[in-house]
């Protein structure tokens, strides 16, 4: 009778054990949720993070507590994420380094990229192609002319090794046979002062800058680097309509959670994001910054991480560049 009761007991016991974490993923969230941010304050990911968690805080009922933690390319705030409990209330937002070609780019991480669980994309930034305003080509097709007419001859900024810009750049060597020297820079400002200066006569980067630079009769855009035309530069061609037909570039901002996260929370989260990306506020800041929304599901975004992973990570391996 007694070997009974303990059998009994025991057997309770596990059934509570095994119930106790269903019943804290119903629960989720019950507690503010931090977001680990993977650069300083005031960067693109940091004001969308703030921006998409204040709508995000409505949906789930909990506030959002953001945490920046810059430097490395993002690896800080990975490994930060990486090793947090994975119940869903430490959270990762990033741009794509992080999780993509940084497994590539450094010698040696504390984490694996790989093992992270997407949520959710909250925005995606066109990269285009800018040049200087005395660039003696006035048109794509004239550009791509001059440039293959004039190999090792033109030089091109980037914001430092194994940046975007300096990826793209040499993907469009491959792609379009090209031969640019590059000139790379700390950092996006110094990069555009010599654009203006016309020190350097091109550079691919994201839009909402050189927008700004183009509106203002500083520098030219002659290409955006999507797979169609954006909304805010109709009369702009994009690279595909040169020939290039697989020289995409863009940048995004996501979230991720720690490895082993139980899909029930993912999905709450990723709901949460979605329904963010739908509501007026986000979506008119959002034209304001010149930001296509994300979402979708935790799916989509994986299949974005692998594509950009294979993409960005040949390119890095050609030419053999890596960080300590």
């Amino acid at each position: 009778m007694r070997n009974h009761l303990l059998l009994s007991a025991l057997a309770t016991g596990v059934t509570l054990l095994a119930a106790a974490p269903a019943q804290a993923q119903a629960d989720y969230p019950n507690k503010p949720i931090k977001v680990v941010v993977t650069v300083p304050p005031g960067g693109g990911v940091d004001t969308v993070t703030r921006l998409l968690t204040d709508k995000m805080r409505v949906t789930l009922g909990q506030p959002f507590v953001v945490e920046n933690k810059g430097g490395a390319g993002g690896n800080l705030a990975a490994e930060m994420v990486y090793t947090a409990e994975p119940d869903g209330y430490t959270i990762m937002a990033s741009q794509p380094a992080p999780i993509t070609t940084n497994a590539v780019l450094y010698k040696k991480l504390n984490f694996d990229p790989t093992k992270f669980e997407p949520i959710a994309i909250m925005s995606t930034i066109p990269n285009v192609l800018l040049v200087k305003n005395d660039f003696p080509a006035k048109t794509l097709a004239e550009f791509m002319a001059y440039v293959k007419s004039n190999p090792g001859k033109l030089n091109y900024a980037s914001q430092g090794p194994g940046t975007t810009s300096h990826l793209t750049a040499e993907l469009f060597n491959k792609i379009a046979g090209t031969k640019l020297v590059h000139v790379p820079y700390k950092g996006t400002g110094p990069a555009l002062n010599d654009i203006v200066a016309g020190h350097v006569d091109l550079i691919f980067m994201q839009l909402e800058s050189a927008l700004r630079l183009h509106q203002g009769g500083k520098a030219r855009i002659l290409a955006v680097c999507t797979e169609k035309r954006i909304a805010s530069l109709p009369d702009i061609p994009t690279m595909g309509e040169a020939g290039l037909k697989d020289f995409i570039s863009d940048t995004w901002n996501a979230l991720s959670a720690p490895p082993k996260t139980p899909a029930p929370i993912i999905n709450k989260l990723n709901a949460a994001v979605n329904a963010a990306l739908k509501t007026p506020e986000v979506q008119e800041k959002f034209k304001s910054l010149n930001l296509e929304p994300g979402g979708g599901t935790p799916q989509d975004m994986a299949k974005i991480v692998k594509a950009d992973t294979e993409r960005w990570g040949d390119v890095i391996r050609s030419l053999g560049l890596k960080v300590e």
